[in-house]
């Protein structure tokens, strides 16, 4: 069974776009964290997916701090150390939420003293999935995700007036760059009336390809310049309200193209929705 890394109850969240501004990280903590050794904390358990993979991806990704592995416990020992920055899986709830959903988040969080957990400052956040899916629907993604939190991070250090509650529509802007590459769908990500290429060309100008999971997993390997991805985090079933994130990364760069999210409903379901292929093909 999937064990949680940490619990964090969170009021808003790095990637709602709507940070209170006690949860905004100031210019000084991203400051911080160019000096700081970062410690990867691993899940409980030492045969889940993300231990194996975050290991894997940290060796070819991460250049920007040192940084090593450590346990849950040695977490709660250190998250005090203002020398040391964290990354790992979190349990994100949102106190304004009456669903109660619950999600993974892969976070960057700087230590420091006589700070509760949930107020540790939060460099990025990237929604990973429903609490409830099990961790091998989003492994094989890590380490475009873990390459565009340490993007994210130098871009707020180079451009600090970035840093604010909005961010991340900084990132929507290069959806006008969509045009340019290959869509890859998995029909399952998709809502019903958006689940065939002619409903799909009706909304959207773009080259696109309806795909599988082990095709979109070979585009990230091969780091196809080419070819845009689609992530969905739902709950796939296991809940019916609940948020559905969705985000376009490139398989190459791991930028992010596309960013938004919605509140799963019967007109609204788990899955990419005709209004998200209308703005995407829209600039």
């Amino acid at each position: 069974m999937k064990r949680i890394t940490l619990f964090v109850l969170m009021v808003t969240s790095v990637f709602t776009g709507a940070f209170s501004k006690d949860h905004l990280p100031s210019e000084q903590d991203y400051k911080a964290f160019l000096k700081s050794k970062t410690l990867v904390v691993m899940d409980t358990n030492p045969m889940s997916d993300f231990n194996f993979k975050i290991k894997e991806v940290m060796e070819d990704v991460w250049t920007v701090t040192d940084y090593d592995f450590i346990s849950q416990q040695e977490f709660e020992d250190k998250k005090g150390d203002p020398s040391y920055s964290f990354l790992l899986s979190t349990t994100v709830t949102f106190s304004m939420d009456k669903t109660k959903a619950r999600y993974t988040f892969l976070s960057l969080l700087m230590g420091k003293s006589e700070t509760e957990v949930r107020d540790l400052p939060d460099l990025c956040s990237i929604p990973l999935s429903y609490l409830r899916v099990e961790d091998d629907s989003y492994a094989y993604k890590m380490e475009a995700f873990v390459r565009f939190i340490q993007d994210h991070v130098n871009l707020m250090i180079a451009q600090p007036d970035l840093i604010k509650a909005n961010v991340f529509k900084y990132y929507n802007k290069n959806i006008k760059s969509l045009k340019d590459k290959t869509l890859y769908l998995v029909k399952d990500d998709l809502a019903s009336n958006v689940n065939t290429l002619s409903k799909i060309n009706n909304l959207y100008p773009y080259d696109v390809k309806l795909v599988t999971q082990e095709e979109v997993e070979q585009a990230l390997k091969r780091k196809d310049p080419n070819i845009v991805i689609l992530h969905k985090v739902g709950p796939e079933g296991t809940k019916y309200k609940a948020r559905c994130y969705k985000i376009l990364v490139g398989a190459a760069d791991s930028r992010f193209y596309y960013f938004d999210y919605h509140m799963i409903n019967k007109k609204k379901p788990d899955g990419l929705l005709d209004r998200d292929l209308k703005q995407m093909g829209s600039r």
